[in-house]
């Protein structure tokens, strides 16, 4: 196991449409979205497995849904991860949408 010699920090990265969670200066992992109005629908979230077991997707996740709080916009987790943080953790029920299929229509559009 790698030795981590500074703290993770999570950036937002706009032209990419995601969050990234970076240790010692690498990306460790990223969940991507694309905005539809006031909404950001996250729909992957990615940790490289050098460094799964380590609570990065959580802290990434949760740095995410900060800042989409931050920027007055909704969260729809389309993204399995980001579903599954939501259930276990409360403080953002009042800015998440569902997922309908309106909504996976559209990010089909989007991604392809």
């Amino acid at each position: 196991m790698t030795e981590q010699t500074a703290a993770p920090t999570v950036r937002h990265v706009p032209a990419e449409h995601r969050y990234e969670i970076q240790v010692d200066g690498g990306i460790a992992g990223f969940t991507a979205y694309r905005d539809r109005g006031d909404q950001r629908v996250f729909y992957h979230t990615k940790i490289d497995e050098a460094f799964s077991g380590q609570g990065l997707a959580s802290r990434l996740v949760h740095d995410a849904l900060d800042d989409v709080r931050a920027a007055h916009k909704r969260i729809v987790p389309v993204c399995p991860y980001v579903k599954k943080y939501l259930e276990k953790h409360d403080g953002f029920e009042d800015i998440s949408d569902p997922v309908t299929p309106e909504i996976l229509q559209w990010l089909d559009g989007e991604l392809h």
